[in-house]
């Protein structure tokens, strides 16, 4: 068995099941029970990192964890088992819109009130709010457009098409310079914060990983391949106004020029994947599976859902004047005065 040496290391675990996992990819311990997840919070810290960790060996892996173990019998059963307390919950939780349209149109209202994560960042958000919400954000934007790669051979026509179009210019249209996930390590250069892969793992909320997760849910499993397009219309059609107000925050406290670029990029980029996604990813596929109109709509607000709790976690620590990070200071963040 070889072990991989890329890969940023295990982190710490945060309960029993992530525990058992980290010690198992470890060679150090056995598995926990695939029953042991019926019992666990569906959104807390200690299922979510064993879900993530079991979904890391899929993109990076981790230092000197085995490559084989991305198709470990053993550890599939038990991700299954964590998958299934995540999707029940989700599926109780998240109340769903009647149809496609109607998701949508929800999607393209602003809200009035400007009480979201880009409202207060643009309005109030000092230096140190910024380096917390991209060091959260950099579990997934240093992988970004890598959930929904997955599924691509599971599309046809024009949506297989549309999709690889806005897949294209998310990996920089040919150029590695301006790979989005590129451009977020230039952010997080000029917030003063560690590039390196995998580094805010460890800091990251339960709610952060609980984002990445639901991506990482969606694009490994072919049965949930229209949640995945409806969780990436969610994305792309709420861009690029959350986007500008980040550029405007970034601006505001002078984080600098690579920072502000990232945010201008999707303002520009993702007004228009917008109207691909709506039009062509979405339309092409119930054109050719009309029968996922309801997974589309799930996928739609699943993302919301989420995204309400990660928002609701940073405004309550942030409004109280504490740190969102599980982890006292930011570790891996230079000066900047």
């Amino acid at each position: 068995m070889t072990h991989d040496r890329q890969g940023p290391p295990l982190p710490s675990p945060r309960g029993p099941l992530s525990t058992a996992v980290g010690e198992y990819l470890r060679g150090a311990g056995p598995l926990p029970r695939p029953e042991d997840a019926a019992d666990a919070e569906p959104y807390g810290d200690d299922l979510h990192l064993a879900l993530y960790l079991c979904y890391e060996l899929h993109y990076r892996g981790f230092a000197g964890v085995s490559p084989d173990r991305e198709w470990d019998h053993g550890l599939l059963r038990v991700r299954a088992a964590l998958e299934r307390r995540f999707l029940t919950s989700l599926r109780a939780d998240v109340p769903v819109h009647a149809g496609v349209d109607d998701a949508l149109a929800e999607l393209l209202v602003e809200p009035v009130d400007g009480t979201g994560v880009s409202h207060y960042l643009r309005d109030e958000g000092e230096l140190w709010h910024l380096r917390e919400y991209a060091a959260q954000r950099s579990l997934y934007h240093l992988k970004e457009a890598d959930p929904h790669a997955w599924v691509l051979p599971r599309l046809t026509g024009r949506a297989k098409a549309a999709m690889a179009a806005v897949e294209f210019d998310e990996y920089g249209g040919g150029r590695a310079d301006r790979l989005h996930a590129r451009l977020f390590a230039g952010l997080m250069a000029d917030l003063g914060l560690d590039t390196t892969y995998g580094r805010y793992l460890d800091a990251a909320c339960a709610q952060a990983l609980v984002t990445v997760n639901l991506m990482s849910l969606f694009g490994l499993h072919r049965s949930l391949r229209g949640a995945l397009v409806g969780h990436f219309a969610a994305v792309e059609v709420t861009s690029s106004p959350g986007s500008r107000r980040l550029a405007e925050a970034m601006r505001r406290t002078g984080a600098g020029a690579a920072a502000e670029h990232f945010y201008d990029e999707h303002v520009e980029a993702d007004a228009v994947h917008e109207q691909v996604v709506r039009h062509e990813v979405i339309g092409g596929l119930l054109e050719a599976e009309p029968h996922l109109a309801p997974d589309v709509v799930f996928g739609i607000d699943a993302t919301g859902h989420v995204e309400d709790l990660l928002a609701g976690r940073l405004l309550r620590d942030w409004r109280a004047g504490r740190s969102s990070l599980r982890t006292p200071g930011l570790p891996g963040t230079s000066h900047i005065s």
